[in-house]
């Protein structure tokens, strides 16, 4: 009995720990998608205005021929080339074996480069936002856009880093959801209400998940 009792409160004790260290080290990722997602839910606000303040630039730069290879091993020389990085998204289809075009993202930069191999020349065009068109960007950048018609797959470390990250911090959120349901269940006094307050919270998620569904 005495030893049920004090591996119950180890148990206790590491939720909590687990609980409040987990929450320090999410706190900004949290504050980061609140406010990314104001600034979706609520894009007309001028405080959150960031498309009418881009700054957009051309410019057309001498290039060398890239070595024989993929057409991604290809728009990565010419990025080397040109001092770009970033995720590169295939906007069309390539017809000329004498052209590649690309666009290259990262939070806050879109890219487009047009390259003529045979000519040995780029125009490069460059839209570049501001602090909360990058939050915004942050919000659902993922490297791997289903509008790409060549290829979905994340190509650049700094994309496969951030992935990793946001996964990590979903399974961050659900185990402090886990541990906020223990600690509530240990406490007999609020179970009642707590109950209450859950099952409103259920009922309001079933909403919008099942209940738009059924009403559409």
């Amino acid at each position: 009995m005495k030893a049920n009792t004090e591996s119950l409160k180890n148990l206790e004790r590491w939720n909590r720990k687990i609980h409040y260290y987990l929450g320090l080290y999410l706190l900004f990722f949290i504050w980061l998608f609140a406010f990314s997602g104001l600034l979706l839910n609520n894009s007309g606000w001028k405080f959150f205005e960031f498309w009418e303040k881009r700054k957009e630039s051309a410019q057309e730069r001498v290039i060398t021929m890239p070595p024989p290879g993929s057409d991604l091993a290809q728009a990565n020389d010419l990025m080397r080339q040109l001092g770009l990085s970033g995720e590169v998204e295939w906007t069309a289809s390539r017809g000329d074996d004498n052209r590649l075009n690309f666009r290259v993202t990262r939070p806050g930069h879109v890219i487009d480069v047009n390259a003529d191999l045979q000519q040995k020349r780029a125009t490069v065009k460059r839209i570049d936002y501001n602090a909360w068109g990058l939050m915004r960007t942050l919000h659902t950048f993922t490297g791997a856009s289903v509008h790409d018609n060549r290829s979905n797959q994340r190509d650049w470390v700094l994309t496969k880093v951030w992935a990793f990250t946001m996964d990590a911090v979903a399974a961050g959120l659900i185990v402090m959801v886990l541990s906020s349901i223990y600690m509530w269940y240990e406490l007999p006094e609020k179970r009642r209400l707590g109950a209450i307050i859950l099952s409103l919270g259920v009922l309001s998620c079933g909403l919008f998940c099942v209940g738009l569904r059924l009403f559409y």
